[in-house]
């Protein structure tokens, strides 16, 4: 075996032994305020403790349910239907190795953090399926690898970022299926909201019936002072003629 080889080969092992025996410290940092934001009812993640997190990858092969690894770092996070509560942690961010989290079909509450922007290699975010209240941030736009988004059937509210259905160049544009769900969401690509309040022609029907109405009491108004007027020009008059003398 040549120089160059032994050296190749001991250059591999100790990349090996570096992705096995030590994580990354931001990796670390992101599961463990993740795992804090999470309640698991179901028991679904109990290899998620802080001894793992301290060394959750080898090489490919990750010991923690539901995530992937790649050359030692948090490639992939899949936590669907798993009956979690809680909310998403900001410090999400600090995997930023991160390609693909799906944490759809739980039962998470809160915003979406503005911090997932930081996630610059992410390709697949599906939030969806959860009561996630709050507006869309208008960051996760930036994303530029991001090709599959989907927060519907959520409570989200405000209008749709341009950000996410404008996008230039090649990225890719969300269409409504990625929106649908959430009542008191708005914009394109959904269609417009249904006026959830009076109909245009109601709202006019009153106007003009209040108009009538205001018209009717004022009439009526005028009929009774002429009326209070006429009665006491009849009793002035009853005065003065009972003060004149005959004649």
């Amino acid at each position: 075996m040549g120089l160059w080889t032994r050296h190749l080969l001991l250059h591999l092992l100790l990349s090996l032994l570096v992705c096995t025996c030590f994580s990354d410290p931001s990796d670390e940092l992101c599961l463990t305020h993740l795992s804090e934001s999470l309640l698991d009812p179901t028991k679904s993640l109990q290899n998620w403790t802080k001894t793992t997190f301290s060394n959750p990858c080898s090489g490919f092969t990750s010991y923690l349910q539901g995530a992937t690894c790649n050359n030692g770092r948090i490639y992939k996070l899949s936590l669907p239907n798993l009956s979690l509560r809680g909310f998403i942690s900001p410090f999400l961010a600090n995997c930023t190795n991160l390609q693909a989290l799906d944490l759809s079909s739980n039962a998470l509450t809160g915003t979406i953090p503005p911090d997932l922007q930081y996630l610059v290699n992410l390709a697949v975010l599906n939030l969806s399926s959860n009561q996630l209240t709050g507006q869309i941030p208008q960051q996760l736009g930036i994303l530029a690898r991001l090709s599959a988004f989907d927060v519907s059937n959520n409570k989200l509210s405000g209008s749709i970022p341009t950000s996410l259905v404008n996008r230039s160049g090649n990225l890719p544009r969300f269409n409504a299926t990625s929106f649908d769900g959430n009542k008191d969401l708005y914009g394109y690509p959904l269609p417009p909201l249904k006026n959830k309040g009076l109909s245009v022609m109601a709202i006019v029907g009153i106007g003009l019936g209040s108009g009538f109405a205001s018209l009717v009491l004022s009439f009526t108004g005028v009929c009774i002072w002429l009326k209070v007027t006429e009665h006491k020009m009849a009793l002035e008059e009853g005065k003065i003629n009972h003060l004149m003398p005959d004649y």
